[in-house]
Parts: C-alpha cells; sequence; structure tokens
C-alpha cells in the first residue's frame, strides 16, 4: 500500500498485486494449526487497509469528498477483484494442503 501510495495519489494495480500475492504467500507459510486465521486474514486485511485510507486519506480510494463510510465502500468495490482472487488463492491453498497434510 505505501510503495502504491508513494508512486501515484491512488492504490492500483500494483497494491491489488500486493495483495493477491500475500495473501498467497500467507496460506504457504502458515502452520496447520493456524489455518483457521488465515482463512479469515484476507477480508480483514483489505478491510483494515481501506478502513484506514478512507480515515485518513478518502481520495486514496474514492472521492476526496467522500465520507469514511462512503470511501470504504468505494474502495473495497474498487478492488473487489483483488480481494476475491486473493481470497479463493488463500482458500484453495488452505484446502489443497489440509488434503494432503492428514495432520492439519
Amino acid at each position: 500500500m505505501v510503495v502504491d501510495l508513494l508512486l501515484s495519489a491512488r492504490l492500483g494495480l500494483l497494491f491489488d498485486l500486493g495483495f493477491v500475492t500475500l495473501s498467497l504467500f500467507a496460506a504457504i507459510a502458515v502452520r496447520p494449526g493456524d489455518f483457521f486465521v488465515v482463512s479469515v486474514l484476507p477480508p480483514l486485511a483489505m478491510l483494515a487497509v481501506v478502513v484506514l485510507l478512507a480515515a485518513a486519506d478518502p481520495g486514496s480510494v474514492a472521492h476526496a469528498r467522500d465520507g469514511v463510510v462512503q470511501a470504504t465502500v468505494s474502495g473495497l468495490s474498487t478492488h473487489a477483484v483483488a480481494l476475491a482472487v486473493g481470497y479463493a488463492l488463500c482458500l484453495a491453498v488452505l484446502g489443497v494442503r489440509r488434503r494432503v497434510d492428514p495432520a492439519a
């Protein structure tokens, strides 16, 4: 997020690609006992980033005049594809790991 905002005034493709990559690597790196935590992490992480930016700088995720709630909704809808892809990959990797490792 920080790198993307340093390069431009709004969250863009770099943030989306980083989010998907981070979601995927979190699912790969997690211990089997923490699968639940990682399975709910991508949507909560995206929500946290968008809410923080909506409160601090609404123009980075929505129109500059939007309130926090409207900017949050706009930011989430703008990055919905990245959220869906990152979440799907995360859940798919966790499902495969659970299937392959019976101790998980």
